[in-house]
């Protein structure tokens, strides 16, 4: 059944980003509508699925496993299952961006998480 999410309804963080969870749709993928300001962004993290980006405004600052990378306006960027990865926000435009996750709910390991 086609389903419609108004934006009126979509709760975001505090920090203004925006989480949907398919499986609890019937879809396959979840998304993050990211809206942030300079130096925001999620530490080194990884995931047992892809996880892609599409950068619509602003500009971020990618680790992807040993590699660094800026990604800006227009840029898709492709991150493998399992890989350590993370970004933050750069330039004075927040960063607006739409991340995709190849699963019906996130499933994420922070790299802090095994310090602990």
């Amino acid at each position: 059944m086609p389903m419609i999410l108004r934006r009126s309804d979509q709760k975001p963080s505090p920090g203004g980003t925006v989480l949907f969870e398919g499986g609890a749709h019937g879809a396959p993928v979840s998304l993050f509508l990211i809206d942030t300001a300079k130096g925001e962004g999620p530490g080194l993290h990884r995931h047992p699925y892809p996880e892609m980006w599409v950068i619509h405004e602003g500009a971020a600052r990618f680790m992807i496993g040993d590699d660094e990378h800026i990604a800006e306006p227009g840029d898709l960027v492709l991150v493998e299952a399992g890989v350590w990865h993370g970004f933050k926000s750069v330039g004075d435009v927040r960063l607006k961006a739409t991340c995709i996750h190849a699963n019906g709910c996130v499933v994420q390991e922070f790299k802090a998480d095994l310090q602990d």
